[in-house]
């Protein structure tokens, strides 16, 4: 009988895998002995890291979109029929049309979402770059910014661990070059105790703000945003003035994790080696959705995609699991918009950035380009 995978998410996590699996397993989706199909919410994949560079025009909006089809193996059928329910003791997922899709392998990989209205205030009064309208926004508002202070506010959890650090470097290089670095004043504001969660990127990090004059806040916790006083407070109990307040919004995972009561804060239970589903043998997670303590990332989800493609690949072919996945995140971080550094690391060995340079700037850029090689598993 014909072994069904099904795939819940069609972002990087789940395109890597549907099409690494395809050419893994091309003999038994020719002769019927495995099928894969993939759910997803959209007919277009977005390269989410370009919006990054939307607010300093570095980038068009349309390079950040390609067709899902396009991008997917055309041996997998693609249904934009976001899943509503999962049901791993059934092993069915019910879908927002009324499908039910049966299953034998399941990988869930539905990502995050940003969530501005968990904190009062935040929608109305910040702006973000963490989605396309909101990268637009932000856009607009420098445009006309000609000084006074900006407060860069970062809440957990959220994606891209070392974006907080690249929109505040990429912030004082473009008011820099835009001649009015002297009118502004830049504050960023941290969580916790130190100015990133990774210990060897906050003493990097600390210097270099130092060097640039950006002012920081730690042990910020935000409480509420006050749009009509342009006011950020925490609960430690400080208050920020702001002229225009740039927030990374505190994420969730996917409202289909939480509905169907597989993880708290959409966030499923996984074991951090097996991607495995904690006490399943046949679901597996990637990328965002997982609760792993390391970094939400692009490179997270693609090095987890891999270990996924090769341990299916194994059990349906040979009855066992390959290989763990042993932590790998590999992360460039833009330190201006002309210059960058990178970081990786695993569960065994810490990052250690680097000194920022312009070839690592242009090695960023040229990755933004080679993306949609990655996302077909050719990279």
């Amino acid at each position: 009988m014909s072994k069904k995978i099904l795939i819940v998410g069609g972002g990087l996590a789940g395109t890597i895998i549907a099409n690494g699996l395809c050419r893994q397993l091309g003999a038994e989706l020719k002769s019927g002995a495995v099928s894969i199909a993939m759910l997803g919410t959209s007919d277009q994949h977005m390269y989410q890291p370009g919006l990054l560079y939307i607010p300093f025009g570095k980038i068009r909006e349309k390079e950040l979109f390609r067709e899902q089809r396009k991008v997917l193996d055309r041996r997998v059928p693609y249904h934009i029929d976001p899943a509503k329910h999962i049901d791993v003791e059934k092993r069915q997922v019910a879908t927002r049309s009324g499908k039910i899709y049966d299953y034998d392998y399941l990988v869930i990989a539905t990502g995050s979402r940003i969530m501005p209205q968990n904190i009062p205030g935040m929608a109305e009064g910040a702006h973000w770059f963490y989605d396309l309208d909101g990268a637009r926004k932000m856009r607009e508002a420098l445009g006309a910014f000609e000084g006074g202070k900006i407060v860069i506010n970062v809440n957990a959890p959220h994606k891209c661990p070392v974006a907080p650090l690249e929109i505040t470097f990429m912030l004082h290089d473009y008011f820099q070059k835009k001649g009015i670095a002297d009118k502004v004043e830049l504050t960023y504001t941290y969580p916790i105790g130190r100015l990133h969660a990774l210990e060897p990127v906050a003493h990097w990090s600390k210097p270099e703000m130092d060097r640039l004059g950006i002012k920081y806040e730690t042990f910020f916790n935000t409480k509420e945003v006050d749009p009509a006083a342009h006011t950020i407070t925490s609960e430690e109990g400080v208050t920020l003035n702001y002229d225009m307040l740039v927030t990374i919004p505190p994420h969730s995972g996917a409202e289909v994790i939480t509905e169907s009561n597989l993880g708290a804060g959409g966030w499923v239970p996984t074991d951090k080696k097996s991607l495995l589903h904690e006490g399943s043998d046949n679901v597996f997670i990637c990328g965002d959705t997982t609760n792993i303590p390391i970094s939400k990332a692009g490179s997270t989800a693609h090095f987890e995609a891999d270990t996924i493609i090769d341990n299916l690949t194994s059990l349906l072919t040979e009855g066992r699991m390959a290989r763990d996945y042993d932590g790998k995140v590999f992360c460039f971080v833009e330190t201006g918009l002309s210059s960058g550094t990178y970081v990786w690391f695993d569960y065994a060995t810490p990052p250690n950035p680097g000194a920022p340079s312009q070839m690592i700037h242009w090695f960023k850029l040229a990755y933004n380009r080679l993306y949609w090689l990655s996302a077909k598993g050719l990279l």
